[in-house]
């Protein structure tokens, strides 16, 4: 009986190297996870990452496609500026160069940045007060969230700035009235906050849709943030839920290898 996967058709293109290929695939399967999950806006927001010994180029989605239709391939690689480095079928959208571009050529440790709409999370950013530490999600957030004031469409290089500011290196940063940004050391960390951010608001909105929430005291938000798996390296930081979902859309549909 044959072993062979069928992700094994999928070769490496000559024209990019062992490592770009392999942050490639890892980010077309962050893009068919957004999918599968719903975490999708037509073909709007962003998954940028770093490419591997490449310290001022990154690889964000082509404009134009939906999520379904990522691949590593078709990625396009941008330097700091936002100018795409070698060959592209697509163009970028600029929304995503404003802040994604800012927050790589500034923060070292920031090889992934991550930006979705989901209706949960979007919500929240619209609350005066934000993300509430007031459900067991949320409590692995205490002290890791910042918040930017809205300022439109983020299609101004300035705005990179202040949204990097805004962010004061914490990993989840929520972009007023719009969405929600995380950043992480690995592309499985930062997928692992988005998601741990979107269960928070989802339970948040359904609590206070109920009634008062029940107050969770300060020690015990600073322990659940030191027990939390999402920041610590030592427990993989997301690496076996992102495994898990990769597996997943493996067996669905594994084109995005291509």
């Amino acid at each position: 009986m044959s072993t062979r996967s069928n992700t094994d058709a999928y070769i490496r293109p000559t024209r990019f190297g062992p490592e770009e290929w392999e942050a490639r695939v890892q980010l077309a399967a962050a893009y068919r996870i957004f999918d599968h999950l719903g975490w999708t806006e037509l073909i709007y927001n962003h998954i940028s990452l770093r490419v591997p010994g490449e310290s001022r180029h990154y690889l964000i989605n082509p404009f134009g496609l939906h999520y379904g239709e990522v691949c590593a391939s078709n990625l396009v690689k941008v330097d700091l500026d936002g100018n795409v480095v070698g060959h592209s079928d697509w163009p970028i959208n600029p929304a995503g160069i404003t802040f994604h571009g800012a927050i790589h050529a500034t923060l070292p440790e920031a090889h992934c940045v991550m930006h979705v709409h989901t209706t949960a999370t979007q919500a929240v950013c619209c609350l005066k007060e934000g993300l509430s530490f007031s459900n067991f999600y949320a409590a692995q957030l205490y002290g890791k969230v910042a918040y930017h004031d809205f300022e439109g469409i983020t299609v101004h290089e300035d705005e990179g700035e202040r949204i990097l500011k805004s962010a004061e290196g914490r990993p989840v940063l929520l972009l007023r009235n719009h969405g929600p940004v995380t950043i992480g050391q690995t592309l499985p960390q930062a997928l692992s906050l988005m998601w741990l951010l979107n269960r928070a608001c989802e339970i948040q909105l359904a609590t206070h849709a109920m009634g008062e929430t029940i107050p969770i005291a300060r020690p015990v938000l600073e322990k659940c943030v030191a027990d939390s798996l999402n920041f610590n390296p030592k427990y993989g930081a997301g690496e076996d839920s992102f495994a898990a979902l990769q597996r997943r859309v493996d067996r669905q549909d594994p084109s995005y290898r291509m």
